[in-house]
C-alpha cells in the first residue's frame, strides 16, 4: 500500500519528462539525417546558412556568398522551410 502514491508519482515523471524529452531527441536525430545539400538551416548558434558540402559528420554551410564554414552535423537546430512565392495565397496585403 505504501508504495502505491511513489509508483504513480515515477508514472508521472515518466509521462511529464522522459518521454516528451525522448520524442524531441527522436525528432533532433531524424532532422541530423536528413540534411542533404541546398538545405537552408540553422545551427544552435542561431547562424543561417545553405548546406553545401554534408559527410558523415560534418557539413559545410555557406553563410555569405563565397563564405563557408565546417559545423557538425549535430550543431544544425532546425531546417529553414522555402519562402512563399510572392503573390501567393498565404501572403496577405
Amino acid at each position: 500500500m505504501e508504495l502505491i502514491p511513489f509508483v504513480l508519482l515515477l508514472a508521472l515523471m515518466w509521462l511529464l519528462l522522459i518521454r516528451p524529452q525522448q520524442a524531441r531527441l527522436r525528432k533532433q536525430r531524424e532532422l541530423v539525417a536528413s540534411i542533404a545539400a541546398g538545405d537552408e538551416v540553422v545551427t544552435a548558434g542561431g547562424i543561417v546558412g545553405t548546406v553545401r558540402v554534408v559527410t558523415d559528420d560534418e557539413l559545410r554551410l555557406e553563410v555569405s556568398p563565397g563564405v563557408e564554414i565546417r559545423l557538425l552535423r549535430m550543431a544544425v537546430s532546425r531546417r529553414l522551410d522555402p519562402e512563399p512565392a510572392a503573390g501567393s495565397p498565404d501572403q496577405e496585403g
